[in-house]
């Protein structure tokens, strides 16, 4: 979803401050407008006008359900658990953009490696619209937490690199007509 909608807090939350990616608590009452709630995560604007993540599981700080996600197939091959990786891949939005990773061109590569113990370890490499983005732990976080709980996942690796560097020409087209940029 993304549009505007305004929201009084029910309860306090943890959220992550955008773009410097601060921890900050926003208080119970609180009116923030909701930016938009993509990949199980919600943004939010606050009355002072900062932008803030508030994770997927307290959606009901919001009065919102926690998100579902995609449908995860449970077979343990090398092939169905890359599947499974970009099908999650693509449920991490930058909190700013309306578009995931993927989609955004920040998934450079994705390896899925046998452990010998009828897993798999999962290597990522990525990268940010900015070297200093303030997010990019949290991305990095999401992406993490996502893929290592993937059926047969046994381990994750997510390495954040900047060589090549990020441009919008490692966009998908659907993601450069989503903002208008063809």
């Amino acid at each position: 979803m993304y549009g505007r909608e305004d929201i009084v807090l029910r309860r306090d939350v943890n959220a992550v401050q955008i773009p410097d990616g601060t921890p900050c608590v926003l208080p119970q009452g609180q009116v923030v407008s909701l930016f938009q709630s993509l990949g199980g995560n919600f943004t939010v604007t606050t009355e002072r006008g900062y932008m803030a993540r508030i994770a997927g599981a307290d959606a009901d700080a919001l009065g919102k359900e926690p998100p579902v996600m995609p449908g995860i197939s449970p077979d343990a091959d090398a092939e169905s658990v890359e599947k499974n990786v970009w099908e999650v891949l693509r449920t991490v939005y930058d909190p700013e953009i309306p578009v995931n990773i993927v989609d955004l061109g920040l998934v450079y590569a994705c390896r899925v490696i046998p452990d010998g113990a009828d897993g798999f370890k999962v290597e990522i490499v990525m990268t940010l619209t900015a070297p200093g983005c303030g997010m990019g732990p949290v991305l990095q976080s999401d992406v993490e937490y996502l893929v290592k709980n993937l059926p047969a996942v046994t381990a994750v690796e997510v390495s954040v690199v900047f060589d090549p560097p990020w441009s919008r020409d490692m966009m998908s087209e659907a993601a450069k007509l989503q903002l208008g940029m063809l």
